[in-house]
């Protein structure tokens, strides 16, 4: 194993040498479109490697998405698009237009107003003339709820929104009241578009108490799991099987991991 650090330039070799008519037959046969769900698990991989607050782990994850990219520029130099020198020059000529409070005459003072400078310079850049393009243009394959953040956030640009929580709070309330009218009346061809607003006006919610709703339903996710994991070893502990427990039986269980949950935490009381 080489003892000095590899370099940028060694990367693109070996990513170059993975692609040639004698290297590796599964690299040589990937194109964008193949490698789009290994682009999408890297980023994830990521994420999960910041929350674990996990540095070496994090330093592997970086590397790995970064590896994406480089295997991206590679097929598109291959087909005489651009290359990584591209990506690299266009990423920083774009850091450097939108950075003009630093690197040119601009004055921001405030995360707000680098955020203002931002998107006034995303639009000259795109050529966007009206606020419904720059809401076109979040990504329409983003998940769901980034989406839905992210164009709630610009549709607040031009003051599209609440004046405080409490009008994104009754909204919100209005929709489960909307949704559970739906259900009630048996209207099946309405509940899906109430949901859907129940979710948008959650998301909006989640807006004004700065929450990015992907990762909270995520860690939500994740403590689902491991409070479901205690039922089941406790219930097995028990020389019980789930199938045969009433759910007040498992729900019992469920408010033993949530107090177990707490004490770790530090916290006395049990939060329902």
């Amino acid at each position: 194993m080489k003892q000095n650090k590899y370099t940028m330039q060694e990367l693109l070799d070996i990513m170059s040498r993975l692609r040639a008519p004698d290297g590796c037959p599964w690299d040589r046969e990937q194109d964008h479109k193949s490698l789009k769900r290994y682009l999408i698990e890297e980023a994830y991989e990521v994420l999960e490697a910041i929350d674990e607050e996990n540095p070496a782990k994090l330093c592997d994850e970086l590397g790995d998405l970064l590896l994406q990219v480089i295997f991206h520029a590679q097929i598109a130099k291959e087909n005489g698009q651009f290359d990584f020198g591209d990506v690299v020059h266009g990423v920083s000529a774009k850091m450097i237009n939108r950075h003009r409070h630093v690197f040119g005459d601009e004055v921001a003072e405030t995360p707000d107003d680098v955020m203002d400078i931002w998107e006034k310079i995303k639009k000259e850049e795109k050529g966007l003339k009206t606020q419904t393009q720059v809401l076109k243009e979040v990504p329409g394959n983003l998940p769901a709820l980034m989406r839905s953040f992210k164009v709630q956030q610009k549709a607040a640009q031009v003051g599209f929104d609440w004046d405080d929580i409490s009008g994104a709070m009754e909204k919100m309330k209005e929709e489960v009241r909307e949704l559970e009218q739906a259900y009630k009346e048996g209207k099946t061809s309405e509940i899906e578009e109430e949901l859907g607003d129940l979710l948008f006006a959650v998301v909006n919610l989640s807006r004004f108490l700065n929450v990015q709703p992907e990762l909270a339903l995520t860690a939500t996710v994740n403590k689902f799991i491991r409070r479901f994991e205690y039922v089941e070893a406790e219930a097995a502990r028990q020389g019980r099987k789930l199938s045969d427990m009433s759910l007040g039986d498992m729900d019992a269980l469920w408010d033993e991991a949530k107090l177990i949950e707490r004490k770790e935490k530090g916290e006395d009381q049990v939060a329902h």
